[in-house]
């Protein structure tokens, strides 16, 4: 789906908090969803908070997107960029999901535990800056390898 791909990266706050169980469900569910749906992404979550990039035709992750707002176990929901990409970032899966740190330690080194500063940035260049550092700190986590060009 080359050319003609749109992604949206939003945030959005746990109406109740996730244990690791609850996320494999979410997880489970939502790759299947999203794979009839060609839609692609990542998802981080940490101390109540999601961060999600998702990826495929527009009118597909636009109707996700108004899905996510009507979800109970969301509130909060803040699309912080959405635009077209030349090629998927995500393309290999359809829910790429790492599991971080427990709630007690500390975040490792480059770690946001706060997205204050994406949620109330004025410069989109900052918001889409962060996507790409979040792709590749993903990527490099998950092994993969960096997308040519960036993120």
């Amino acid at each position: 789906m080359s050319g003609d791909v749109f992604a949206a990266l939003y945030t959005s706050t746990a109406a109740a908090p996730f244990d690791d169980d609850a996320l494999a469900e979410l997880l489970a569910a939502s790759r299947e969803a999203n794979r009839r749906s060609d839609i692609t992404g990542m998802l981080l979550y940490r101390r109540g908070r999601f961060v999600q990039v998702l990826e495929g035709a527009e009118h597909e992750v636009r109707a996700l997107l108004e899905r996510i707002r009507a979800d109970a176990r969301h509130g909060d929901v803040r699309v912080l960029l959405d635009e077209r990409i030349p090629t998927r970032q995500f393309a290999d899966w359809s829910m790429g999901y790492q599991r971080t740190t427990g709630a007690d330690e500390a975040p490792p080194a480059g770690f946001r535990d706060t997205f204050a500063d994406l949620d109330e940035a004025a410069d989109d260049s900052v918001v889409a800056r962060a996507a790409r550092e979040l792709s590749m700190w993903f990527r490099v986590r998950s092994g993969q390898p960096p997308i040519a060009g960036g993120a």
